[in-house]
């Protein structure tokens, strides 16, 4: 396993981060895909065995369950100095005023829950889910320096959000002396690559580590075009993200990593995974694994150089998208 920088910090991470939406108690919250306690330990294991450092999951993974378990895990198998735990803040519980969002308030209450679950005294990154519109950015930038300084976290990040809000909040954090965000995770992989038109090159500029979620498309990209999974079928999200009027461009895409994979033999999600790990900028892809073979090819995925021709094959079925992931 390879380790490096996060963004400009001095902190080292694995290139690859074990995301643990999927770790989580199925009959809570909307993901009755997740992977139960006794289920979900062996793949956290094996993962670290692998060498992965880098653990993300959120305060709404599974109202909550993902980060019990995750920390559960973490404090059984590994050293908690040698890893690296993120989790992030903005969706809420439950209906209710004052719960959710990125306010003072809902922030200082939720990163006490967070570390409460996670049965740590701090978190190495904490991240703000989505921009929230309701919220002033100063108050969310300025709390979150305050949760940094407090010893509740090393690092702050962001994740989907247009460029000009991030540069807005790049300048706002400069502007009054606040800790500034070191991290973006976006949505990136070779059905959605809006984000190489701003935000990519805003992060390579700005030396702001790049971690994309849903390097595999939730799948789509490891299985025939017309092929389901039990994901799929219940994954509301998803269907919001890849959508019909770019069905057909999305099924060539689909078409090309699978040729590109015959070629190589290798799994197709070895082909999806190496591409995006090669794109300019980026530190650590987001996994997921419910499958211990799931991280067995995501390590290979790190050592499957795409040459010129393969990458232009990959890329020529693509159409322009519609932003999909910032809500």
């Amino acid at each position: 396993m390879e380790y490096v920088s996060l963004g400009r910090t001095g902190l080292k991470v694995s290139r690859l981060c074990l995301g643990c939406m999927t770790y989580g108690v199925p009959e809570r919250g909307t993901h009755p895909w997740t992977l139960d306690e006794d289920r979900s330990r062996p793949l956290i294991r094996r993962a670290l065995e692998l060498g992965i450092n880098f653990f993300d999951t959120a305060n709404s993974y599974s109202d909550g369950t993902s980060e019990e378990i995750v920390g559960r895990a973490l404090r059984d198998f590994a050293r908690r100095d040698e890893i690296v735990i993120a989790t992030k803040v903005f969706f809420p519980s439950r209906s209710a005023p004052n719960i959710g969002g990125l306010s003072r308030k809902a922030i200082l209450a939720e990163i006490d829950n967070s570390l409460r679950r996670l049965g740590t005294d701090h978190v190495d990154l904490y991240q703000i889910h989505r921009w929230d519109y309701g919220t002033p950015i100063e108050e969310t930038l300025e709390v979150l320096h305050d949760v940094v300084k407090a010893g509740k976290a090393r690092y702050i990040g962001a994740s989907s959000m247009f460029a000009w809000q991030f540069s807005k909040a790049l300048h706002t954090a400069e502007r009054h002396g606040w800790t500034r965000f070191a991290t973006m995770q976006n949505h990136l992989n070779l059905l959605h690559r809006e984000e190489e038109r701003e935000m990519l090159p805003l992060c390579r500029d700005a030396g702001i580590g790049v971690l994309p979620w849903s390097p595999l498309a939730r799948g789509r990209l490891t299985r025939d075009w017309a092929e389901s999974s039990a994901r799929m079928d219940t994954d509301e999200v998803g269907k919001r993200l890849y959508l019909a009027r770019t069905a057909d461009a999305d099924r060539r895409v689909v078409e090309a990593a699978a040729e590109v994979a015959a070629a190589r033999g290798v799994p197709r999600a070895q082909v999806a995974l190496a591409w995006v790990a090669q794109q300019a900028g980026v530190t650590a892809p987001i996994i997921g694994a419910s499958k211990p073979q799931h991280l067995d090819d995501a390590v290979a995925a790190l050592a499957l150089a795409l040459g010129p021709d393969e990458l232009a094959a990959l890329q020529a079925p693509y159409i322009a998208h519609e932003i999909a992931g910032f809500e």
